[in-house]
């Protein structure tokens, strides 16, 4: 699929959000939102965020041109580990680093690339097979090494093994499980769906971010189950993450943070608190490392994807406390 015809489908679908009402808050949290790493460049609308948590490095992509920066810890501004283009790729949308330590990049436009960010090896690529409309989104990776990534456009999740990176080279991405029939009808017409993914351990929990709602997805079993939201719900929700039952959402149209409690099981999660401000300025993705909640400030709204505009120079990711 071209990158036009992507671009295309993602400003419908961002029209969409931008014209639905913002998300429910039981209250207006109290919090500080800092810049804390400059990504350089003008157009890089970054979406993607993904942190080691050994070394303290954040990787964060963007989604206009495909760069991929590192932010070493106590530097403020990042460098670019990938430039645009690297592998042939267009955008980089999922990031995550993997126990390995091997930095995975998800593209749009073709599908995954994962690299050793010591050497900035290419260590293998999946592709996405067929000739149907699709958008390669986000990623996260289980307990076992599997790597599950999200399809916007085909709604479904795909599946990369340990055993697939080890053989290298060039792949496809197979279809692990299929949620097109348990999603909720589409009222605006809007072919988006599935974005955001986290696990914790066994399940995953991926987000419907135009209905609103989180699904939760046994690998073992292929169990698909909707998880009842208590006093809100993800409407536009982006990335997510995940740590000790607590679960994070950002709401990107409505310049939104969510926290919530999941139950045990996962078979609920209940609002605990919002953050609605326009300093998060389109918010995409984010990830937590020792109490610190990191966010993707992308600016979609600024002469991006969404919108027409002149974005703020330097793009940066921020810290939120008090969410």
């Amino acid at each position: 699929m071209s990158r036009t015809i992507h671009r295309r489908t993602l400003l419908t679908a961002g029209a969409a959000a931008l014209a639905t009402a913002a998300v429910p808050a039981p209250a207006r949290a109290a919090a500080r939102i800092t810049a804390v790493h400059e990504l350089p460049g003008d157009r890089v609308y970054p979406e993607g965020i993904a942190l080691d948590p050994r070394t303290g490095d954040v990787y964060v992509g963007s989604y206009a041109e495909g760069t991929v920066y590192r932010a070493r810890p106590g530097r403020r501004t990042a460098e670019v580990l990938l430039p645009a283009g690297t592998d042939g790729r267009h955008t980089a949308n999922g990031l995550r680093v993997d126990p390995s330590g091997r930095l995975w990049v998800t593209d749009s436009t073709a599908g995954v690339c994962v690299y050793d960010p010591r050497t900035r090896t290419l260590l293998a690529r999946f592709d996405v097979p067929g000739g149907a409309p699709f958008f390669v989104n986000d990623l996260t990776v289980t307990a076992d090494g599997s790597a599950y990534l999200t399809d916007s456009l085909r709604a479904v999740l795909y599946r990369v093994t340990p055993g697939d990176v080890a053989r290298g080279g060039r792949g496809v991405l197979r279809v692990a499980h299929d949620l097109g029939g348990v999603l909720a009808p589409r009222p605006d017409g809007s072919p988006f769906s599935l974005n955001g993914i986290v696990t914790d351990g066994r399940r995953l929990f991926v987000v419907d971010m135009i209905a609103g709602e989180l699904f939760r997805v046994d690998p073992a079993t292929g169990a698909v189950r909707r998880v009842a939201l208590l006093g809100g719900d993800l409407l536009h929700g982006d990335g997510l993450e995940l740590a000790h039952g607590t679960l994070w959402a950002a709401h990107n149209a409505t310049d939104t943070i969510s926290r919530w409690r999941l139950s045990p099981g996962g078979r609920s999660a209940r609002l605990e608190r919002t953050l609605t401000d326009p300093a998060l300025q389109i918010p995409t993705t984010l990830v937590r490392h020792r109490g610190r909640l990191l966010v993707v400030r992308s600016q979609f709204d600024k002469g991006g994807p969404f919108g027409p505009g002149v974005p703020e120079t330097p793009f940066t990711v921020a810290r939120v406390d008090g969410i």
